[in-house]
């Protein structure tokens, strides 16, 4: 702990070959905040869509609708004969006729709240769910063809196929965000830290006369850059994760956007985002200062 302790501290001679003031502090201050901030967001998007994939997958990996189309006289009979062939289809569970107040809640996101059902020719649609050993989906068309001609089997494949592909690419944008963030925070900090080097190229040429070695001059570079980058990251981070928690919770409105931020333990993901900024930085300076003293040789 103490020799992490005099790390951080480090040596009060060489940081004075790093200006205290000046565009460079500010520049690395503003950036490391600005994308600390932009990388809590990413990382809520990303753990969002995950979240998002996973429900979709559980909800509709079990779930299927049998959908009966015949005339009025001919309704009753048809839906009687698919329930008695769904109850007894193996590895079929919940077996369940929608009733005309669902099968309105189902259909009033696109048509309404008021819409006459009694007075349109709607389809009557049976809800059942799949055991985990699973059925036959073929084998049950066959029978629902032979039994009831007005069923349409629908497993659900085609719709949840997209939505877990859509919300697995939302997932891969928020890493590819969150990558590109921290790139940017690199490239900003190597022209803060290059700024610096030029600047004071008179005073490192004075102290390698006096004999300081370039790691000696670069670790200030390191640690005074490093900390900065550490303490924009956590003020940005920071106000990044009350930005989340102020976010409204818009329930299942908002669609693919619903549940955008953390929940339980995801909390502990953007305490690691100040450090991965030290450490972007740090690998930024070392590799700036080294280049840029080896210029100056």
């Amino acid at each position: 702990m103490a020799r992490i302790l005099r790390a951080v501290r480090g040596d009060a001679a060489s940081d004075r070959v790093v200006p205290p003031t000046g565009f460079t502090v500010r520049l690395t201050l503003f950036t490391a905040a600005a994308m600390a901030f932009l990388a809590v967001f990413a990382l809520a998007l990303s753990l969002a869509a995950g979240r998002l994939a996973d429900r979709w997958g559980e909800e509709l990996a079990r779930g299927a609708t049998l959908r009966i189309s015949a005339p009025a006289d001919q309704m009753d009979r048809q839906v009687g004969a698919a329930l008695r062939v769904l109850e007894t289809t193996p590895g079929v569970t919940d077996v369940h006729a929608l009733s005309e107040a669902e099968q309105r809640e189902l259909l009033a996101p696109w048509f309404g709240p008021d819409l006459p059902l009694d007075r349109l020719p709607i389809p009557q649609l049976i809800a059942f769910s799949e055991t985990a050993e699973g059925y036959d989906p073929d084998g049950l068309r066959l029978r629902l063809q032979a039994e009831v001609p007005g069923a349409v089997l629908d497993d659900h494949r085609r719709w949840r196929r997209p939505l877990v592909a859509a919300a697995t690419g939302l997932r891969i944008l928020g890493w590819s965000a969150l990558a590109l963030i921290f790139g940017a925070l690199a490239a900003m900090v190597t022209l803060a830290a290059n700024a610096a080097l030029a600047a004071n190229a008179q005073v490192i040429a004075v102290l390698r006369l006096v004999g300081a070695t370039d790691d000696y001059i670069a670790g200030a570079f390191v640690r005074r850059f490093t900390l900065r980058a550490l303490c924009g990251a956590a003020a940005g981070a920071a106000i990044g994760l009350a930005a989340v928690a102020l976010m409204p919770d818009t329930g299942d409105a908002a669609g693919v956007l619903t549940g955008i931020g953390f929940r339980g333990w995801h909390w502990l993901w953007p305490l690691a985002v100040p450090a991965l900024a030290a450490l972007t930085a740090l690998l930024a300076t070392r590799a700036a200062a080294r280049r840029v003293l080896g210029s100056l040789a």
